[in-house]
């Protein structure tokens, strides 16, 4: 798309990297040396929010880890998972801000990773947030704003943006 303005163009605010385990303990250790493997970034633990005595499940375990990636290494890390799912998304993927996740099921799919089997393999989820500059009013602590209805990113904007930067084909 063809913008006037430089601050209409949308861009990619971060990438984040989900593996949920579902339980604490070994699977989580080597969840975490995974991510820190593929991204160089030490993942942060997540925890559970309920109790579900039939998963054997308590609140606050640490069941799951993720990483946050901005710049350069979230650009790099999305175009590999693009490779792994052979440069191809669902319409269905996207939000009505523009945001989109996807997962990928085996982590040996992305380019240039062996299989390890100290690791074993994982799946994982990847959410995109995308914005435009400017969006950072929505989140200072003196003065904080609402993003006006015009500025915020739609659906549609966010699949040509990423049609159009990593040629990625959209499926219905």
């Amino acid at each position: 798309m063809n913008y006037p303005n430089p601050m209409q163009i949308p861009r990619i605010e971060k990438v984040t990297v989900h593996i949920g385990v579902g339980e604490s303990g070994e699977r989580l250790i080597k969840a975490e040396k995974l991510l820190n493997q593929l991204t160089g970034v030490k993942p942060v633990r997540t925890s559970s929010t309920h109790r579900i005595p039939a998963w054997d499940l308590k609140t606050g375990e640490s069941i799951g880890c993720k990483v946050t990636l901005r710049g350069d290494s979230a650009i790099k890390l999305l175009k590999n998972a693009f490779y792994a799912k052979d440069n191809i998304i669902k319409e269905s993927q996207f939000d009505t801000r523009g945001n989109f996740s996807f997962g990928i099921h085996e982590h040996i799919d992305l380019k240039d990773i062996k299989y390890d089997p100290e690791i074993g393999i994982w799946g994982m989820d990847i959410n995109v947030t995308i914005e435009r500059p400017g969006y950072r009013i929505k989140k200072m602590r003196v003065q904080k704003k609402k993003i006006p209805s015009r500025n915020l990113i739609t659906k549609e904007e966010s699949i040509e943006f990423i049609k159009e930067n990593f040629g990625v084909k959209i499926e219905e």
